[in-house]
């Protein structure tokens, strides 16, 4: 098992988005929002996307990426 996650883009605190299997970036914001300021999920997806199949996880991608108001998308864009 490679536990590596220097480079295999695991880490969701990557800026790259297309290699990080989790949009959060740490920065978790729901407390009186139903879609976290920093990745652009609702509560329930952050709290089960563990159980997400690839599938599940390339739809909430495709609608928090065409969204684009998430602080995961405004962080790339000043880099």
């Amino acid at each position: 098992m490679n536990t590596d996650y220097t480079n295999s883009g695991s880490h969701s605190l990557s800026t790259g988005d297309d290699d990080s299997d989790s949009p959060c970036i740490g920065v978790c914001t729901t407390l009186y929002d139903d879609i976290c300021q920093g990745c652009g999920r609702t509560l329930n997806e952050v709290s089960n996307w563990v159980f997400f199949s690839q599938e599940e996880k390339e739809v909430v991608w495709k609608r928090i990426r065409d969204e684009g108001t998430a602080m995961r998308f405004q962080r790339q864009s000043k880099d």
